[in-house]
């Protein structure tokens, strides 16, 4: 089996390109990567697309990195929050493209990139807001 563990943070930050999609773990403040999140800034990448259950809170973690212009598009189930107001800000500025996705489809889409499927179909939101323009089926 190949290993894919990393020791170093410029290692795995190098393998990372403008336009990556990165996964980010973590609710709100608990758990998000902080170094790798700075790490991040640092390498100046942009265009990225941020997969997490929020978009951040004040000026930490995420919300440092979205406030860096770098995320294009964020995938999650809870954008708005007390203290989201740098999401809030380039949302309702046009600068940042939100994908909301129940959590539970959220979780479900994760582990199926995790497995290499190409999709996975639930009923959950189904004839929603949240389905116009994806594909159904029957």
């Amino acid at each position: 089996m190949i290993d894919k563990s990393n020791t170093s943070l410029t290692e795995v930050l190098s393998q990372i390109q403008d336009g990556s999609t990165i996964m980010i773990g973590g609710f709100g403040t608990a758990g998000q990567p902080a170094e790798l999140i700075d790490g991040l800034i640092e390498l100046g990448v942009k265009e990225l697309v941020i997969v997490n259950n929020n978009a951040g809170n004040g000026d930490y973690g995420l919300a440092k990195l979205l406030k860096t212009g770098a995320v294009r598009k964020i995938i999650c189930s809870f954008p708005r929050q007390s203290d989201s107001w740098v999401f809030d800000e380039l949302y309702h500025a046009g600068k940042i493209e939100l994908e909301l996705v129940p959590q539970g489809n959220l979780a479900c889409r994760i582990q199926a990139a995790g497995m290499g499927l190409g999709a996975v179909f639930t009923p959950t939101g189904f004839g929603t807001l949240l389905a116009e323009g994806k594909e159904t089926r029957h």
